[in-house]
C-alpha cells in the first residue's frame, strides 16, 4: 500500500459501503460512491491512496492535483491555526503546515508546494521545495524560460522552479531586483550546471541590456542633482546598493554615456554634461 500514489489493487471483498482493495493481509476501502459499475472481487482497479479526516487509509478513482514527490501550483481554500489547507482535488483539503511556508499565505493564493509523507505518515504540502525540483532539464545557454520564484537568499541569490518543476538560481552577482517567493519571471539561462541546474538571469545580453543600464544611470545621476558622489571605482556593493546591478554593467552603462558625450567623469564624482 503506498500512500499519495497511484497503484493497481485488487477487489478482494465487496460490501454494502463499497469495496476492499489490496489482499487477505493488508485492505483499503474505496468508498460505494467511488466504485465503478459491475465491478467484482478479482478485478483490478487503479486507485491513489491518502488519508481521511479521521487518519485512515482510504482509496480514491478520482485524480489529484499532486502525488507523492510532485511539485505544482493549489489554491489555498482556508487557513488555520496552524496551517493552511490547499484544495488539490479530492474531497479533503491537502494541510499546509505553518512551518512548512516560506511567506504568509491568505485564502484564494495560489501556491508552489511539494507533496510529502510527515513524521506523523500524514500526506502534507511544502513550500519548501529545493530538494522536489528536478535537474534534468530541455534547456540550454541563452534559452529562455519562464518560472516561478520560490525562496530568495542573500547569500546565494533567488531560486526559481523554471516551468514549476526544475530546479533554478538567479545568482545574487546578477543584482537585487525586489523579487519575492510567488513571482513569476521570464528569463534567460544563462549557465547550465554539471549537475543540471540553471542558473538565470533577467537582464538582458551586456551588449542589449547596456542601453538599458546607461539609461537608469543617468536617471540615478538626475536624482542626485545632476551629480553622483563617486565614480566607476566605487566599491561593487555601493554601486549595486544605487542602481541594482554589478560594477561591470554599471562601468558598460558609463562607457557609453562617455563615449556619447553626456557626462563626464571628475575625481570624486560622475556629472551630466
Amino acid at each position: 500500500m503506498k500512500l499519495g500514489q497511484k497503484q493497481m489493487l485488487t477487489v478482494v471483498k465487496k460490501v454494502e459501503f463499497g469495496v476492499y482493495l489490496g489482499n487477505d493481509e493488508e485492505k483499503v476501502l474505496l468508498p460505494a460512491k467511488q466504485v465503478p459499475e459491475g465491478i467484482e472481487p478479482g478485478d483490478p482497479l487503479e486507485v491513489f491512496l491518502y488519508k481521511d479526516s479521521k487518519d485512515r487509509l482510504i482509496a480514491t478513482t478520482n485524480e489529484p492535483k499532486l502525488k507523492l514527490g510532485d511539485v505544482g501550483v493549489l489554491e489555498v481554500a482556508a487557513v488555520g491555526k496552524i496551517g493552511a489547507f490547499l484544495d488539490w482535488g479530492l474531497e479533503k483539503d491537502l494541510f499546509l503546515p505553518f512551518r512548512q511556508q516560506t511567506r504568509k499565505v491568505e485564502k484564494g493564493d495560489k501556491c508552489l508546494v511539494a507533496l510529502y509523507i510527515d513524521k506523523s505518515e500524514r500526506l502534507c504540502a511544502t513550500m519548501k521545495i529545493y530538494e522536489y525540483l528536478r535537474k534534468d532539464s530541455p534547456y540550454q545557454k541563452d534559452d529562455e524560460v519562464e518560472g516561478t520564484v520560490y525562496e530568495t537568499s542573500e547569500k546565494f541569490g533567488v531560486f526559481v522552479a523554471v516551468d514549476n518543476c526544475y530546479s533554478a538560481l538567479i545568482p545574487r552577482r546578477e543584482g537585487e531586483f525586489g523579487l519575492k517567493p510567488g513571482d513569476k519571471i521570464q528569463a534567460r539561462v544563462c549557465a547550465v550546471k554539471e549537475d543540471g541546474k540553471l542558473d538565470l538571469s533577467i537582464r538582458k545580453k551586456a551588449f542589449l541590456q547596456r542601453d538599458e543600464d546607461a539609461k537608469k544611470v543617468l536617471e540615478v545621476i538626475e536624482r542626485h542633482g545632476g551629480e553622483l558622489p563617486f565614480t566607476d571605482k566605487a566599491s561593487p556593493e555601493r554601486i549595486k546598493e544605487e542602481f541594482g546591478f554589478g560594477k561591470n554593467a554599471f562601468k558598460r552603462a558609463v562607457g557609453k554615456l562617455l563615449k556619447e558625450g553626456k557626462i563626464e567623469i571628475r575625481e570624486k564624482s560622475i556629472a551630466i554634461r
